[in-house]
This record gives structure tokens, sequence and C-alpha cells, in this order.
């Protein structure tokens, strides 16, 4: 194994990826090394959008410079870094064009896909900003081909032909065949394999089961640089040092999954990851370890989830998104009070905020536990995670014939809940939510029901139809993303304000540029990849456009 390049990047998922790639573009050496086994990291558990406003799929004239950093500070909350703001905005339509020049990755625009705060000043209601990778043959990839993280299903749609992304869930019978036979695949599967692609064709190959430890560093007078980084390699006792002639990008995803540094820096419960096991923490440890400055550290990317007795993925308890399911019509959220707490059909990210609600009274968070409550005509029409449309109720989920019995197996007022859901019903029959607004915004109904769309239909709907069902919905995260502040090329800044020379940080590793913001769908990989493609033209000793 070669132990001295340019640029060594640290981590697989799309921000390393593309580091790697844009670094070899600009003339550097680079190794990249991976911690797990299998490469891709969160990015291939994922749809692969990616959000960029402005960008070149967009239909001309419906987005700009202006209306993208209008809605980002409307959001900001004074979290957003401006100069990081405009470096995103400013740098995301050329690195769509580069990519798909320079890697097999192809995007469109998926249609319609509103960002996830349209009505804010510069929001986009129609979409146009979140963008799909075209599927990718997993062929051209080789021995490669079996070494993307896989938890169970390989996805064969894009996310444009997933109900997610407004389609049926549903590829031709013959189309399908030959997707399975000729291993085409989408979503965060087709972007990892493009960009791996990419990496392959250059020369460079990852090193998988190599754990980056810490980070070398060399004195020169007054000055002090990152000079490479050692490695834990499997099967080995011996500590392995690489060096890195010009700069190390670290690239190794968040800290969801290390307790200690969860209860040490988020704002509030996640109990719940939904991103790869091997996201400890390593990067920000090296980079704490090497003096860099931290910023956004309560902020993840949250999500509420669903964990079913018995699924696992990865050797552990599998944290199942509940996106969809929380926006159809027939279902709502109640807390512990048995009331409903929030527009359940709001962003995931969002929804973050309003589990984190804090009772000074009981000294509790209000709003965990809660749980998602629905009937029987919702789970006829639609189904239910793992239970199909018209399938029968699993053994995990709540099942009761009144609501007041429903409210006394999950412990909460009968009462209480039996007015909730009455006034909910009232409010479905008047066509509009006042308590929470529940499909005001164009972005609520998106993930409803496709048929109603646009409209309130598309989300409100009456618990009527016994029996009634309830599943315990928890506080989960696709990655957090506090971590060491950078400047626009992604250089790491220290505790005196000065850059690091030599460290680099992008993707959730690094502070995350949006603050607590989640523009839209693909608004985590968006930024990953554009300043992945800034850190690794700088580290190379280029400046990106």
């Amino acid at each position: 194994m070669n132990t001295e390049f340019d640029v060594v990047v640290l981590g697989s998922g799309a921000a390393g990826l593309v580091a790697a790639v844009a670094a070899a573009d600009s003339g550097a050496s680079v190794g990249l090394f991976e911690k797990a086994d299998l490469v891709g990291g969160t990015t291939a558990l994922s749809g692969g959008t990616t959000w960029i406003p402005a960008n070149p799929h967009q239909p001309g004239g419906e987005d700009s410079r202006a209306d993208a950093l209008a809605y980002l500070e409307s959001l900001s909350h004074g979290l957003i870094d401006p100069g990081l703001a405009a470096a995103l905005v400013d740098t995301g339509p050329a690195f769509i064009e580069w990519v798909e020049r320079a890697t097999p990755v192809r995007f469109h625009v998926v249609t319609g896909m509103p960002d996830y705060h349209p009505e804010h000043p510069g929001g986009k209601p129609g979409g146009g900003r979140s963008l799909d990778p075209a599927l990718f043959r997993f062929g051209e990839l080789g021995k490669w081909a079996d070494r993307v993280v896989m938890p169970d299903r390989i996805p064969r749609l894009t996310l444009t032909e997933a109900p997610l992304g407004g389609g049926t869930g549903i590829a031709a019978p013959p189309d399908r065949a030959t997707r399975k036979a000729e291993d085409w695949r989408g979503c965060g599967h087709a972007l990892v394999g493009g960009l791996l692609k990419a990496l392959l064709d250059r020369g460079i190959e990852p090193v998988t089961s190599a754990r980056a430890t810490g980070l070398l560093r060399e004195d020169s007078g007054r000055t002090r640089r990152v000079a490479g980084v050692r490695l834990e390699m499997a099967g080995s006792a011996r500590t392995t040092e690489v060096t890195a002639r010009r700069g190390v990008i670290i690239a190794t995803g968040g800290f969801e999954w290390d307790p200690d540094l969860v209860r040490a820096f988020l704002r509030g419960p996640m109990t719940s990851p939904a991103s790869v096991p091997p996201n400890t923490g390593d990067g920000l440890r090296m980079a704490m370890e090497a003096g860099a400055a931290l910023a956004n550290m309560r902020e993840a990317w949250w999500v509420p989830t669903v964990e079913i007795p018995g699924d696992e993925a990865f050797g552990r308890q599998r944290a199942r998104l509940v996106l969809r399911e929380r926006t159809l019509p027939r279902s709502i959220m109640v807390n512990r009070q048995g009331r409903r707490f929030c527009d359940e059909a709001a962003n995931y990210n969002a929804l973050g905020g309003a589990f984190h609600q804090f009772d000074p009274g009981s000294f509790d968070y209000a709003n965990l536990p809660c749980w998602l409550v629905f009937d029987q005509g919702y789970l006829r029409r639609y189904g239910f995670l793992t239970v199909p449309p018209g399938g029968t109720a699993p053994g995990w989920l709540h099942r009761a014939g009144s609501v007041e019995d429903l409210a006394g197996l999950i412990g909460i007022p009968a009462r209480a809940l039996r007015d909730t859901v009455t006034r909910w019903n009232a409010h479905v029959e008047a066509g509009r939510d006042p308590d929470f607004r529940r499909g005001d915004s164009a972005y609520d109904g998106w993930n409803g029901d496709r048929d109603r769309y646009p409209g309130h239909g598309a989300t409100l709907g009456p618990l009527t139809e016994p029996p009634f069902y309830a599943v315990p919905v928890h506080s989960g995260t696709l990655g957090t993303k506090g971590g060491p502040r950078t400047d626009a090329d992604a250089r790491v800044f220290g505790l005196d304000g000065a850059p690091i020379d030599g460290l680099y940080a992008a993707g959730n590793v690094m502070a995350g540029v949006t603050g607590m913001v989640y523009g839209g769908a693909g608004g985590t990989l968006g930024p990953a990849m554009v300043f992945g493609y800034r850190a690794g033209r700088h580290a190379a000793g280029r400046r990106a456009p």
C-alpha cells in the first residue's frame, strides 16, 4: 500500500468521493481511506437527492442567486455564515456541470418537489432545486459492485419513480427485469456508484477497513501543519502512517452513533440514528485534537423514526424514517397527554424542534414519547411501512376497537385522545387545520395521497373507522451536522481564527453550512458535495470557480 500522497481523503460517502475525484482532476495524487469494510456510508442508504439552487437542469428563469440567498437567510436564525451560504449557492451550478462532465453521474430535476419551507422568501413551491441521479449500472464497477453499503434491498428505481418523488413505485415489467439482470441501481446507490466509477477510472482504489485514529502534524518554526494521518488497518496490530504532502480532507460523517458525543453536544434527545453505525465522530475528535474551532454542534439532520421489533440492519435495531406514513390522511401524532403538538406533515428536520420542546413544570420533554395514530381506512388504503395496502396488521402495532381503548393500551389519557380525534375530524370536515396549519404549505401534501395532490386532501383525512392503531415514534437523525468551522474552501479554522494548514472538512463532519436549515430534499448531499468539490480542488492547489 502506498503511504505517501498529495491529498489524503478520509471517508467514502458522497463528500469524500467527490473530494477525491476533484483533487485527482486538479493534478494531485490521492489516497482514499474508509473505516468500514464497505464504501458509500450513509449516502448509499439515502435517496441520492441533491439540493442545488439555480442548477443547470432547472427551467430557465425560475431561480436565481438572490432567491436562494434570501431563502437561506429567511431561515437562518443567525446560524448561517453568509460567506458559506454564498459559496454554496455560487459553486452549486458549476459543481453540477463538473460532476456530469467528470463522472458517470447524471442528474434530472424531481419535477414539482417543493423546497421544505416553500412559502419563505425565495422558496420554490414548484420545486426545481432537488436533483435525482439517473440509474447507474453496477456491472461497470467490477469487483467493487459488491463493496457498496447495502443493508437489505437494492434500489432499482430512481427517486422520481418512487412515491416519495411523485412516482408510482413500480417500474414497467420488462424494464424491471432488465434492471435486475443488468444490475441497474437508483437513489443513493446510483450516486455512490457513479462517483466510485470515476475514482476507479483514475486508478484510485479506496482502502477499506482503515480507521483513522489521529493526524500527523509537523512543526516548522511558528507554523504547524497537518502532514498526514495515522491508520489502524484491519488484521494488523501496527499503526500505519500515511503522509499527505498538500492536505488531509476529513469526510468521515457525523457522531450520531457515539452516545457520549450525542449527550455532550446535541440540543435534545436523539435515540434512534438512521445512518451507518461507523459514524462515531472519529473525524470530529481528530479535528478537536488539532485545535479546531467548532460550530453548529447542537444540530442534526433530525428525523422521526419507527423501530420494528426484530427488524435489524448492520446487526443492530433498524430505525425506519417515518415520512410518508405521517403525512397521509387518516393519521395524526399525539404526545403523552394525548394531544397533537405539530404539523405532522412538516419536513422531518423541522420536527426535531417539536420533539425537543421542554416542559419546565414536569422538567421533561413534553412531546416524547409520542405516537402515530391511524385507523383501519388508512391501513386498508395505504398500508404501513412493511405492511402492504390491505394487509393484516402485525403484532407490533397497538390495536383497539375504540379510541378510548387504544389510549389505555399506550398509556395516555383516554378522554384527551378522544377529544383530540374529535377535534381533528371536525377540522378535516371543514377542510382546514387551524391548530397547526397542516396542509397549508405546498410541501405538506407532497408525500401524502398523490391522487389528492395538490390540495389539503392529500394530507387531511378523518379517523373514524375502527380498529384504531398506534405506533411509538422516536427522535432520530440521518446524521449530525456540527463540527469544525471552515472557510469557503473547506479549510478548518483553528481556535485562533486562522485556517489550520493542511486540514479540510466536508460533509456531516464539518459545521453545517446551512445551520439548522434543511433547505429541501437533498439538503444534506448538496452542501456535502459542493464543499467536498471545493476542498479537493483547493487541497490540490486549485481554487473552485
